[in-house]
């Protein structure tokens, strides 16, 4: 079946940087664009950004234009999010997604990351 395991989050500080990662399985990874949604306690997913099935074409939601950077490695099947110049307002938890004509057709557990001093 399909698996998306998000990985790396963890506590950082502003101004920190995290690089947290999703590895799939179960599907032919090439095939997809993948994304980053988040979600923070209390609100709604968010997206973050997205990757094409090559890793040549990247987009980001404004909040973390120039701050994150969204990257793949087909061999390692790995999706990964480096997430630099955190702050408080990024803290929530971070989903890697598969997507398929513009949707989300699967979802990964999530990986939290909380940015405080």
């Amino acid at each position: 079946e399909v698996q998306l395991v998000e990985s790396g989050g963890g506590l950082v500080q502003p101004g920190g940087s995290l690089r947290i990662s999703c590895a799939a399985s179960g599907f032919t990874f090439s095939r997809y664009d993948m994304a980053w949604v988040r979600q923070a306690p209390g609100k709604g997913p968010e997206w973050v950004s997205m990757v094409s099935t090559d890793g040549g074409t990247t987009s980001y939601a404004d909040p973390v234009e120039g701050r994150f950077t969204i990257s793949r490695d087909n061999a390692k099947t790995t999706v990964y999010l480096q997430l630099d110049s955190l702050k408080p307002e990024d803290t929530a938890l971070y989903y890697c997604a598969r997507m398929r004509l513009f949707e989300y057709d699967y979802w990964g557990q999530g990986t939290q990351v909380t940015v405080s001093s």
